[in-house]
């Protein structure tokens, strides 16, 4: 049986685009920060401009949490983690496995009450 040029050109074309879309996809997986939060860590993804972001930022240091910061406008780490976790806009934040999108002040009091965190978020 052989297969026309077309239909060759074809199937190599749709092997290439499924290679990069999983490839794509790989790279999207590690850039999710929950990789790496295990069950109590927290990272917000945020940006320099953002109002929501300095008062969740201000009670977080206030109440003396731990917390790591991504830039989502870095070009680096924080925009791939951004996009990794289908961000629309900031802050997101992640606390252990949980996306919290937006200044959700009721949520992220919630799970880090959770994590034994008095967090107070105006």
């Amino acid at each position: 049986m052989s297969l026309s040029p077309l239909k060759l050109l074809a199937i190599t074309a749709a092997v290439l685009l499924a290679g990069l879309v999983w490839q794509k996809s790989r790279e999207i997986a590690r850039a999710d920060p929950r990789q790496h939060t295990g069950q109590n860590g927290i990272v917000m993804l945020g940006a320099e401009w953002c109002g929501y972001c300095q008062r969740l930022k201000a009670g977080l240091e206030a109440a003396r949490v731990p917390y790591t910061e991504l830039d989502v406008e870095d070009g680096g780490a924080g925009q791939d983690a951004f996009a990794a976790l289908g961000g629309r806009g900031v802050p997101v934040t992640v606390i252990g496995q949980e996306v919290v999108h937006g200044y959700n002040t009721a949520r992220l009091g919630e799970l880090l009450a959770d994590r034994g965190h008095a967090v107070q978020l105006k």
